[in-house]
C-alpha cells in the first residue's frame, strides 16, 4: 500500500498529497486512528480522506486501514521514506537501516519458492557457472562467485561488459549464467544473456520483475526494490541481491551433501595458514 501511495503522489490533488505525505511518514500511527482523528492530525477534511482512499484503490477508509495494516505486518519499515536533504544524523541511520530491513522482508515475502528450487536445480547440475553484473551488481556477482567456488563448483564472475559478452558467446549446453541487475535494462547485460541462451546455456536472472532481463531468463528471481539512484548508488537493491545469492549458495551446499565438509575443510585449512597465531590477547 505504501508503494502504491508513493506511485500515485503526482496524480493526487494538493490536499490529498498532503494526506499521503502524512501517511507515508507515520503509517503505523494511521492504522490506529479514526477518520476524524486522521483529519485533525493531517489537517485535512474527511471528504479529502475519502477521495484519497479511492485514489489508491480502496472502497473506503476501513478497507484502506486494513490493507495498510497488512502491508505493515508483512514488514514495511516504521520509517518508510528515504532521507531528506536536511536529515539529522539519527534519522539517517534509522531510515537507511529500516529501509533495508523492510526491503529484505518484502523480497522474502515475494520470492517464489518454485523459482528458487528451479534455480538451485540448474546450478547443481551445471558444468560451469558464470556470474555477470555491471557496477554495483558486479560487486554482488563477485560475492556470489566467492561463495560458490568454495563449494568446489567451477565458477567465475565478470563485471566488464566486453569480457562477459565474449564469455557468454563461448558457453555450451549445461553451463549456467547468473545475471544480476536491479533495473534489468542494462543493454550490455541483455546482449550477453541472449548470447548465452543462443549458445545453449541457461540464465538465472536476479532482477526486477517485468524487466527485459526477467523475460529473457530461464529462471527469474525477483528483487523488486524501489530506490532513488539519481543521487545515491544502489543501496537496498544490492543487499537484496546479496541475500538471494546467499539463498542459492545455501541451497547448493545442501545439494552437495556429504561431499561438502571435506571441500570446505581443505579451503579452511589454507585460510588458517595465512592467519597469525592466537596468543590469547
Amino acid at each position: 500500500m505504501l508503494n502504491r501511495i508513493e506511485a500515485t503522489l503526482t496524480q493526487l490533488r494538493p490536499s490529498e498529497r498532503k494526506l499521503a505525505t502524512y501517511v507515508l511518514d507515520a503509517p503505523r500511527e494511521v492504522v490506529d486512528l479514526s477518520m476524524n482523528e486522521l483529519a485533525e492530525r493531517a489537517n485535512v477534511s474527511q471528504p479529502t480522506i475519502a477521495r484519497f482512499c479511492q485514489a489508491v484503490g480502496c472502497s473506503g477508509y476501513r478497507e484502506f486501514k486494513i490493507r495498510l495494516a497488512q502491508g505493515i505486518a508483512r514488514g514495511v519499515p516504521f520509517v518508510h521514506r528515504d532521507v531528506r536533504p536536511d536529515e539529522p544524523v539519527p534519522g539517517i541511520a534509522s531510515k537507511v537501516l529500516d529501509r533495508t530491513i523492510g526491503s529484505l522482508m518484502q523480497v522474502r515475502n515475494n520470492l517464489s519458492p518454485d523459482s528458487i528450487g528451479e534455480a538451485i536445480e540448474l546450478l547443481a547440475s551445471a558444468r560451469r557457472i558464470e556470474f555477470y553484473g555491471a557496477g554495483a551488481s558486479g560487486i554482488a556477482a563477485q560475492d556470489m562467485q566467492h561463495k560458490f567456488f568454495r563449494l568446489g563448483v567451477p565458477a567465475v564472475a565478470y563485471s566488464d561488459p566486453h569480457v562477459y559478452g565474449m564469455s557468454a558467446a563461448l558457453l555450451k549446453e549445461g553451463d549456467v549464467v547468473v545475471a544480476i541487475s536491479n533495473t534489468g535494462r542494462t543493454q550490455d547485460l541483455l546482449e550477453a544473456t541472449q548470447l548465452a541462451r543462443t549458445a545453449g546455456a541457461s540464465v538465472i536472472a536476479i532482477t526486477h520483475s517485468n524487466s527485459p532481463l526477467a523475460r529473457q531468463a530461464s529462471v527469474a528471481l525477483f528483487a523488486d526494490v524501489d530506490e532513488d539512484t539519481d543521487v545515491y548508488s544502489p543501496l537496498t537493491s544490492r543487499i537484496a541481491h546479496l541475500a538471494i545469492g546467499d539463498v542459492l549458495a545455501v541451497g547448493m551446499a545442501l545439494r552437495l551433501g556429504d561431499r561438502l565438509p571435506s571441500q570446505l575443510a581443505r579451503a579452511k585449512e589454507v585460510i588458517n595458514r595465512r592467519r597469525t597465531a592466537n596468543d590469547g590477547k
